[in-house]
């Protein structure tokens, strides 16, 4: 059984993962292994970072991975907006794959697709804070450089590793105005991992860009299980497995996560090395 990407029990739109299936052997990820996702005070901080930012004038920016993260972004933006506790800005995504799989999130949501939650109500476009503009074309994109006043832009990629985004993180990285939202899970090596770890300059098209923006880390957004969400989920399984190999996560994670479920399930768990063979028979 490989548990792939483990999704959260409390996804705001998609229905929670099903329950493991008996199995010999179970690989597991661990990306959140070592940690809770403290939901409350993440999204508080959220909160607080566009109204700050807002207030001076500012733009924020929101490396976002294109599939599921920019939609519950979105989805919990209008919330905010509609409860009157965030400004109704401008809010541009401007990620052709985004956008595209927007598409597919509103026809399952119109359909009534079998992964939606059936208590999901959309309410009209359930991803249109109220001033959504969707950039698709590359004139598009270099037109939101042009806006006025205070702005949202979320834009892939995630970890800032690549795509559309770091043309707004070369622009806005330098404006004390301004604002970087990290919303996801941010590896190492990556330019998303250097800014939440507090760099004061970042290099981009072989530039290096001073940071004056504030950065917040809001894991929150995640769509990945966390540590106590894991070991719920392997808990469900109807038999105890032979070995459960613990992989991607960074080493810290995977190791946290392996004695979690020795010392919570008394299961066999392995952390694999790289390059290990291991029999199964």
């Amino acid at each position: 059984l490989v548990s792939g990407d483990l999704g959260r029990p409390q996804h705001p739109i998609l229905i929670p993962p099903a329950d493991p299936p008996a199995a010999d052997v179970v690989l597991v990820e661990s990306t959140y292994g070592d940690r809770r996702h403290e939901d409350a005070e993440a999204l508080a901080r959220f909160e607080e970072t566009i109204v700050r930012t807002a207030a001076r004038g500012g733009t924020i920016v929101i490396p976002s991975f294109a599939v599921d993260r920019t939609e519950v972004v979105l989805l919990y933006l209008r919330r905010l907006v509609g409860e009157g506790r965030v400004p109704n800005l401008p809010v541009y995504v401007d990620s052709p794959m985004a956008l595209a799989a927007l598409d597919v999130y509103r026809q399952a949501i119109a359909e009534g697709g079998i992964e939606i939650r059936p208590d999901f109500a959309g309410n009209g476009d359930p991803f249109d804070p109220g001033n959504l503009i969707e950039a698709r074309t590359v004139e598009e994109s270099m037109a939101i450089n042009e806006a006025q006043g205070a702005s949202i832009i979320v834009s892939a990629s995630g970890m800032a590793s690549g795509g559309r985004v770091l043309h707004h993180l070369m622009r806005c990285l330098p404006d004390e105005r301004n604002a970087v939202l990290l919303v996801g899970f941010q590896a190492e090596g990556t330019r998303g991992r250097a800014l939440a770890d507090g760099a004061r300059e970042i290099k981009m098209h072989g530039r290096y860009v001073g940071v004056r923006a504030e950065v917040a880390s809001v894991p929150a957004f995640s769509v990945h299980a966390d540590r106590d969400e894991i070991v719920a989920w392997l808990r469900r399984a109807p038999r105890t497995p032979e070995t459960v190999f613990i992989v991607h996560g960074e080493e810290s994670a995977a190791q946290a996560l392996h004695d979690t479920i020795e010392r919570e399930l008394r299961w066999v768990a392995a952390v694999p090395r790289y390059g290990e063979l291991v029999r199964l028979d």
